[in-house]
């Protein structure tokens, strides 16, 4: 199993940043990739950005030039650093591991971390 805690929101202004961090534990292992997702009052979840254990980062369109998306292997953390937040940035936000539990393709989340982009 994976266990996935995510920390560093809070109340930002806009035009501000903030750093996300989403610290794995258990069968780091069976880790693939983590990704970062967030999800407003009401609306659909949206994925944000993915760093696999091997390959490219990718980045939803709307958050390239704004959020990396970053690792710290001997930390077994992943991060998000958001620049230039806009009001519409306020969701919650969790990480989520792909991996394997008893052979099979499994995801693992985070209980999220709350991201408040006002003035």
């Amino acid at each position: 199993q994976v266990q996935l805690v995510e920390s560093g929101g809070g109340l930002v202004q806009p035009g501000g940043s903030l750093r996300l961090s989403c610290v794995a534990s258990g069968n780091i292992a069976s880790i693939n990739d983590i990704s970062w997702y967030r999800q407003a009052p009401g609306e659909d979840r949206e994925f944000l950005a993915e760093i696999p254990r091997r390959g490219l980062l990718h980045y939803a369109e709307f958050v390239k030039g704004r959020f990396t998306i970053s690792r710290d292997d001997a930390e077994n953390t992943v991060y998000l650093q958001m620049n230039s937040l806009k009001p519409e940035d306020t969701a919650v936000y969790y990480c989520s591991a792909g991996g394997r539990l008893n052979g099979r393709p499994h995801d693992y989340w985070g209980r999220g971390t709350q991201v408040t982009v006002s003035s």
